[in-house]
């Protein structure tokens, strides 16, 4: 019969959407169940953040490998600790009396609670792609002697707050304009400006395209748009592509000989993936596309780098996290601290020389992506 029938772990929702952003606090549990009694080495619940990469391609008779890692932060609290373990430093949970948990588990079911942090710090949001990920998880593991570790983990929805490190120039009017001479099948030209009020837009909101579009050809043309994607995995110097049409439009259509000021608003959905910029592996970038559609005739385009940004959040009313005297004592190693602090990452201490209330750097600050202006026009 096996010893260990089930371990579990849950946590509680903070918000409808499951969903967690910087500073918000995770309280959960670990739930073992033992078919009879069991000596347990250790027992602890890690809480950890990291993106990793992986594809493989083919070149001639050899397949490489792509791989890369980054690593956010990774913290550990201990239920159990093994005794044999001389880091006295590792975080060690009492249960509600006080004391520390008995390795020795009777049958029956048992609870160990934690709570865990996000980072204040700038750290990017979940995400998975086809050849990348950034997860966040809780991974619980309960260790015996001569017997292979029984592990269980559950992923968490991480949203990180727009507001952290924002891109400069942001909320800046854009502007561009096209014109081409028709060839072949089609006589004459066509032209336009287009304009639009900012290039980053939240999630649920309107994306407005002003454009001015003369058509001096032969033919009727269709103002067209549409909302792509592109993620990049970059690995040992590669870099990987993938991109995605999201949303189409088409608008009326402009006869030939002449001229019109053309209004179209693109809903952003509720659910679109957020741009992902903060993260050194891993890209999540956005286009709009602005064309006009000719017959027989390559279609004019306009392309403007846009950026989805998560919807502002709403406090969450959630349960306050259990008090010290509901989880017990905590301890680090021997010594008992009556205060003990929430497991986790305190608020981001501000660095020597910079005002407490001015704006946060911009990303070249950290120099992990070229500057805006260096994004390729050809994707």
């Amino acid at each position: 019969m096996t010893t260990i029938k089930k371990i579990e772990i849950t946590y509680n929702a903070i918000n409808a959407n499951n969903t967690f952003t910087n500073g918000d606090v995770v309280c959960g549990q670990v739930t073992v169940e033992m078919a009879k009694d069991c000596q347990i080495d250790s027992l602890y619940i890690k809480f950890k953040g990291k993106a990793e990469v992986r594809w493989t391609e083919r070149h001639g008779q050899t397949t490489h490998v792509y791989h890369s890692k980054d690593k956010y932060f990774s913290v550990r609290q201990y239920f159990i600790r093994d005794k044999n373990s001389k880091d006295d430093q590792k975080t060690l949970v009492v249960n509600q009396s006080g004391e520390t948990y008995s390795s020795v588990v009777p049958p029956g079911i048992h609870v160990y609670p934690f709570s865990f942090q996000f980072p204040h710090q700038n750290i990017p949001s979940s995400f998975k792609g086809a050849d990348g990920k950034i997860i966040y998880l809780l991974e619980a593991v309960l260790s015996r002697s001569m017997r292979m570790d029984s592990k269980e983990s559950i992923a968490m929805n991480f949203v990180a707050k727009g507001d952290l490190n924002p891109v400069p120039g942001i909320m800046e009017p854009q502007h561009e304009s096209k014109d081409k001479k028709m060839k072949l099948f089609t006589s004459g030209t066509v032209a336009m400006d287009v304009n639009l009020e900012k290039s980053g837009f939240f999630q649920g909101e309107g994306l407005k395209v002003v454009a001015f579009i003369k058509n001096d050809s032969s033919r009727e043309i269709k103002p067209k748009y549409c909302i792509y994607r592109k993620h990049s995995f970059f690995a040992r110097g590669k870099r990987r592509v993938h991109t995605k049409d999201l949303i189409k439009d088409v608008g009326t259509p402009i006869p030939p000989s002449a001229s019109e000021n053309v209004t179209k608003v693109i809903p952003i959905p509720q659910d679109a993936e957020p741009s992902i910029l903060n993260c050194s592996i891993i890209k999540a970038e956005h286009r709009l596309r602005v064309y006009l559609d000719v017959k027989y005739a390559s279609d004019p385009e306009i392309k403007f780098n846009i950026f989805i940004l998560p919807a502002p959040q709403v406090p969450a009313m959630a349960t306050a996290p259990p008090a010290a005297s509901d989880f017990g004592n905590a301890f680090y190693g021997n010594y008992g601290n009556p205060n003990p602090p929430m497991w986790g990452f305190g608020p981001p201490q501000a660095p020597a020389g910079s005002q407490p209330g001015g704006p946060p750097p911009n990303y070249a600050t950290y120099g992990m992506y070229p500057p805006l202006n260096d994004f390729s026009k050809n994707f």
